[in-house]
């Protein structure tokens, strides 16, 4: 581990929470993924910020993939082993300095998609099933254009759609809701040029084909499989 009078803070406009972010970051790009970084103890001394704000950080940087934390003796933070969605999430979707409000709103998205996907089983129509379809084409155009913004924004739609189905006022009002908030902070989307994050998003697309495919049939096993592989905080990114 790097010792604490190396780490310089490099921009004072930073607050004291994405000062820690870019300090572990920095610490986790000099490392091999896997790699023990240190104890939270060790690392929230080394950046020389409060407990509350040092788990903030924490927050922040597993919801980007860069870190995983690990309990017990021998435990600590690790350098987390990227897939080609956290590529998604680190390199190419830009938030604004909500990164926290954001990661725990994505988490709670992810708690309810299960029970709006019961309720689009039970309660979607032909009319709901042609809109979530026209979703898609807009999926795939994003993809024929390599737009990776629109990409992002047309599965966004998406999920909206399959709210919009639920008869629970209070399950959607609060879904849609968060969805609001995650797109509000979402400052730009910007292609990479990486050719495995273009075949991840195509595989996220397949993935939305098959749900809206099992939702169409009434294919509940299918379709709370699927949605269980879409979460997005199990290490991967927005989708």
């Amino acid at each position: 581990m790097i010792e604490p009078a190396r780490y310089t803070t490099v921009d004072a406009a930073l607050s004291r929470t994405e000062h820690a972010v870019q300090a572990i970051t920095h610490l986790a790009e000099r490392a091999a993924p896997g790699a023990r970084l240190g104890t939270k103890g060790e690392l929230q001394e080394w950046c020389g910020v409060a407990k509350g704000t040092f788990n903030e950080a924490l927050r922040i940087l597993q919801s980007r993939g860069v870190i995983s934390v690990r309990p017990g003796p021998g435990g600590g933070l690790f350098v987390a082993s990227p897939t080609p969605i956290a590529r998604l999430g680190n390199s190419i979707l830009s938030l604004d300095a909500a990164e926290g409000d954001v990661a725990d709103a994505v988490r709670i998205r992810d708690a309810l998609d299960p029970l709006l996907i019961e309720d689009a089983l039970a309660h979607g129509s032909a009319t709901d099933i042609a809109r979530m379809r026209a979703d898609l084409a807009a999926m795939q155009r994003a993809i024929d254009q390599t737009d990776a913004t629109d990409f992002v924004h047309s599965n966004w739609k998406l999920h909206a759609t399959i709210a919009r189905v639920s008869p629970n006022a209070i399950l959607k009002s609060i879904y849609l809701s968060l969805l609001d908030l995650i797109e509000s902070h979402t400052v730009s989307v910007e292609p990479t040029g990486e050719e495995p994050l273009w075949d991840y998003i195509r595989q996220r697309y397949q993935l939305h084909i098959d749900l809206v495919d099992a939702i169409d049939s009434r294919d509940r096993h299918s379709a709370l499989r699927l949605i269980h592989t879409h979460n997005t905080t199990q290490g991967e990114g927005p989708g």
